[in-house]
């Protein structure tokens, strides 16, 4: 990236709203995040051209608001307290604060000030929702406090390593009986079409993609990890998975 647009982006970008979210100065953004996806969720621009339902749905292939409501439709005023990992594009934060009403919060935890600034905009009047500046690899949250952690097409932007950093805190911070719920890529069936279509498309705007072709997303979890049951389901011919860890 050049020196001048970066200087864009730390400009516009650390601009936050201070009665929504506290800004963590220490806070870096990651090496993968400025070197791989700037372009997406860091540059004002970026942000600005992909953050639309519309938008999202046709980078899924209209799968959007199916894979967004198999999260939504579960949910009620008695879902308890909700972690997002990552302030997602499209609606899925303010679909959920609807959802759980007023008796529960919906924390959601992101790295990059822009991506929270952004969300604050969508969920400004919702009282149950808090955005927090921190990285998925190290919150600073409060251990067994969550019934959900949902991490919404992120592992697949994410080295290998911190795929299993990133599922260790999750871990940390839910409650026994809690759920973590991850919706992201999988490989298709051998028949779809996708299946040859999407690895030089992976290959090349999602270096870190592929992995999940070849392994399930729960075996990231960390070494000797126990939970009660594992439940996957695929969508729009195996492109995609929503896997649900009963703890």
């Amino acid at each position: 990236m050049k020196s001048e647009e970066k200087a864009i982006i730390e400009e516009e970008s650390v601009q936050s709203h201070p009665f929504v979210f506290e800004v963590n100065n220490e806070l870096a953004i990651p090496d993968y995040l400025n070197e791989t996806y700037w372009w997406a969720y860091i540059h004002p621009k970026g942000v600005r051209f992909f953050d639309s339902t519309f938008m999202v749905n046709i980078i899924l292939f209209g799968n959007y608001t199916k894979l967004r409501d198999t999260i939504v439709n579960n949910l009620d005023e008695n879902s308890g307290d909700i972690l997002q990992i990552a302030a997602v594009y499209g609606n899925l934060s303010l679909k959920i604060a609807k959802k759980i009403t007023d008796k529960n919060r919906l924390d959601v935890v992101d790295v990059a000030t822009i991506q929270l600034q952004n969300l604050s905009r969508k969920v400004t009047g919702y009282n149950n929702v808090r955005l927090l500046h921190q990285d998925a690899i190290n919150l600073n949250l409060e251990p067994e406090s969550y019934e959900m952690v949902m991490i919404f097409f992120l592992l697949h932007e994410v080295p290998d390593h911190m795929k299993t950093e990133i599922l260790e805190q999750a871990l940390k911070i839910s409650k026994p009986g809690g759920q973590i719920v991850l919706v992201d890529y999988h490989k298709p069936k051998s028949w779809s079409p996708f299946r040859y279509l999407m690895i030089p498309i992976l290959s090349w705007v999602e270096p870190f993609a592929m992995s999940l072709w070849k392994r399930e997303l729960a075996s990231w979890l960390p070494e000797g990890t126990k939970v009660k049951k594992i439940t996957k389901e695929t969508f729009f011919t195996g492109l995609y998975q929503k896997v649900v860890i009963d703890l």
